[in-house]
């Protein structure tokens, strides 16, 4: 039983892309025949190289997983087998007498739309990878926006070979399993008759060109990982879980392909006195009895910096007040959110003897029998 193209590279089922290839690179530096004492390197360099192709198409990486490993190699085979004896058993769904259009690149059209097979061009220009990450920023940064410098590991074209893979002196020729066209065509049996379908060639990676050395920095696939430090402008009123994009900072693309995108999480630390709610912002106020009896005029915190609120005579615990614009700035339109005070008035607990003698007052001028020895604290404090 041959070994498992995750085993081959030493790489989990849920790797990604990016450590699929540095394994890759690894065993590269390892096997490469050019460079190896080992006896089988030839042969562990090919697997490795195989196990990478297979496992860094998205679609021949769905196919493997869905089939195992086993069944895909004998599928493999089977269109290698089929290959060389072109069209001619396609069973009345070729030539002249396929009702879908002539010849097999109709059928491997129709093949396409039912398994979105590998029918399309592969030597293209093709976009790089996005790739993301997550910033931690205080409220108060989500309020005033700043520009924050930061740092993300990322792929990037290798600096020695810069990314094609070889050193610039290199010998090179055709490659002979595709002759230079960087595709091959194979025959598929499939449950619609034998399809042909074009692929990149598994032997020059579609590049159509071999070469006698392989950077040994990136083991042959023209990138690394590297580390960089990036800056990013956080708009003012950023909301938790909103995602910043830097156009053309992700992965390298394909054959001149643009690189992709580095999207950021930003994540909002939770504030000490403010909760959040969309623009709006709530804070909780003590406030003492008397003021809370009398009415007043209190100071408020704001993330604008402190401001004067009157709360009204017999204002009562939870009750809730509005600041208008105090709240958090709006991201895509004008002015701020509100800032909601909810009052908590405070039931005093520590009294001196006159403030002690006073409430007594009051509460027999209100009616009210207590008997300060016997809860008269916790009967005040009940009350609100």
């Amino acid at each position: 039983m041959s070994q498992d193209f995750y085993d081959v590279l030493g790489v989990s089922r849920d790797a990604d892309e990016d450590e699929i290839k540095e394994a890759y690179r690894e065993k590269a530096r390892e096997y490469h025949p050019d460079v190896s004492d080992d006896p089988n390197a030839e042969e562990k360099f090919k697997k490795a190289k195989k196990a990478k192709e297979v496992l860094t198409d998205e679609e021949q990486r769905r196919m493997y997983d869905q089939m195992g490993h086993e069944q895909f190699e004998q599928a493999e085979k089977r269109g290698g087998t089929d290959a060389g004896g072109g069209m001619g058993g396609m069973g009345g769904m070729g030539g002249q007498g396929n009702p879908f259009g002539g010849g097999g690149g109709g059928m491997g059209d129709i093949f396409d739309q039912f398994f979105g097979g590998g029918g399309s061009q592969q030597g293209g220009p093709q976009q790089g990878r996005d790739l993301r990450t997550r910033m931690n920023i205080s409220m108060e940064a989500a309020y005033e926006g700043i520009t924050r410098e930061f740092t993300v590991t990322r792929p990037e074209a290798c600096p020695d070979c810069d990314g094609d893979g070889h050193p610039p002196d290199a010998d090179a020729q055709t490659c002979p399993e595709c002759n230079g066209q960087g595709q091959t065509t194979r025959v598929q049996q499939t449950p619609l008759g034998r399809v042909q379908q074009r692929q990149t060639c598994p032997r020059c990676e579609g590049d159509g060109t071999l070469y006698s050395e392989t950077c040994s920095t990136c083991g042959g696939d023209g990138r690394v990982q590297r580390e960089v430090t990036l800056q990013v402008d956080v708009p003012a009123g950023i909301r938790d879980g909103q995602t910043l994009r830097m156009s053309g900072e992700g992965a390298p693309g394909e054959n001149g392909g643009r690189k992709g995108d580095l999207l950021i999480e930003v994540a909002i630390d939770p504030h000490p006195d403010f909760e959040r709610d969309g623009d709006d912002l709530h804070y909780d106020a003590a406030v003492s009895f008397p003021k809370a009896v009398f009415g007043a005029s209190i100071e408020v915190p704001t993330l604008d910096g402190p401001v004067e609120m009157d709360i009204d005579p017999g204002t009562q615990s939870g009750e809730r007040f509005r600041l208008k614009g105090k709240g958090m700035p709006r991201l895509r339109g004008r002015g701020h959110g509100d800032m909601y005070v909810t009052v908590q008035v405070v039931t005093p607990t520590d009294l001196n003897s006159e403030q002690q003698a006073a409430l007594e007052q009051f509460a027999e001028a209100g009616g009210e029998e207590v008997d300060v020895d016997e809860g008269f604290f916790e009967k005040i404090k009940n009350s609100f």
